[in-house]
């Protein structure tokens, strides 16, 4: 099977079962793990913060900070197909009780000047505007990147109305190595921020969430409540610490991957738009009278998994479980697809 379902169906390579098996470990509620207290050391280092917090999941990493960073009642601004408003189960109403601002972006991008049209005024009538919300890279954008001077922008319209400002950064590598950028520019903008393990950096399970002490402190005791506390976790840490030493570099090679499928299509008569393509993800449409199920079928029928995101939408991600062998692979049965 080849399969670009999602970048979380990656599975531990040889080098990272062996990180895992010959790590240190404590009780990590105790704060005793010494793999675990390495990991958040290096994160916390790598993007110029005071400290980090280990979790289960990216959607517990971006919970926990929308709790800590709101009040009941308060709401946050998020682009309306952002990861932490359709895809994280209602959290921000149900842990935070707070509610969202969605905004229309593009590609799945919001700018400062619709952040600062979003914030309601000082009325006992409006709930108090407290927290904005980021993804970068946009799942639902077709892994797209936002601009660094767009959120520095951005930054500056948190800082001058007292908001607080998280990235939902569970595909932040990739957009660090599609822009050359370096961690330490996103520590500098942001008061907090998550970083998924377990997607195209090739862990099995684990994110890490990025702050100042005294907002990892308070977080540390959210997850707690959440049930993410976690005993002996310096074995899964231990994947996290391996590849971000390890697999970063070698996330350009998925996104040159994607661009080569999405050339691929674009011949197809059947395709239609073809969202930009610049990371790892690839969301394209399929013209009527055709769908999108009846192309990611013609694709089974060759072992090749995909997922249709709508009727008409497909969507494509590359990952380091899928070789270049793979790619020929499915370049060739693409040029033979006829729906």
């Amino acid at each position: 099977m080849i399969d670009f379902r999602s970048d979380t169906f990656t599975k531990p390579t040889p080098a990272m079962i062996d990180a895992m098996m010959s790590a240190q470990v404590g009780d990590d509620v105790f704060g005793e793990d010494v793999t675990v207290n390495e990991l958040q050391e290096y994160a916390a280092t790598l993007f110029g913060k005071e400290a980090a917090l280990y979790c289960p999941s990216g959607t517990m990493s971006n919970q926990i900070a929308i709790k800590c960073h709101t009040q009941p009642g308060d709401e946050v601004i998020c682009e309306k197909n952002a990861h932490v408003y359709i895809y994280e189960g209602g959290g921000i109403a149900f842990n935070s009780s707070s509610q969202a601002r969605p905004i229309e972006g593009n590609n799945g991008r919001i700018t400062a000047e619709q952040v600062a049209e979003a914030i309601n005024p000082d009325d006992v009538h409006k709930a108090r505007t407290s927290l904005v919300c980021l993804e970068n890279t946009s799942n639902r954008g077709g892994g797209s990147c936002y601009d660094f001077e767009e959120i520095k922008k951005v930054r500056k319209v948190c800082t001058d109305h007292n908001l607080q400002l998280h990235l939902d950064g569970a595909r932040l590598f990739n957009a660090l190595v599609a822009k050359k950028e370096t961690p330490a520019q996103y520590g500098e903008v942001f008061d907090s921020i998550s970083v998924c393990l377990n997607k195209g950096l090739g862990c099995p399970i684990g994110s890490i969430l990025i702050g100042s002490k005294t907002f990892i402190n308070k977080a540390r005791r959210v997850r707690k409540v959440l049930g993410g506390g976690m005993r002996q976790a310096g074995y899964m840490a231990a994947t996290g610490l391996y590849a971000l030493k390890n697999n970063v570099s070698r996330l350009e090679l998925d996104h040159t991957h994607a661009k080569q499928i999405a050339n691929a299509l674009s011949s197809k008569s059947f395709v239609g738009n073809i969202m930009p393509v610049e990371t790892n993800i690839l969301i394209f449409e399929i013209k009527k009278p055709f769908t999108a199920k009846a192309f990611t079928d013609a694709l089974k029928q060759h072992q090749i998994a995909c997922i249709p995101i709508s009727e008409t939408h497909v969507r494509i991600v590359t990952h380091l479980d899928v070789s270049e062998a793979m790619v020929r692979q499915t370049l060739d049965v693409i040029n033979t697809i006829t729906l």
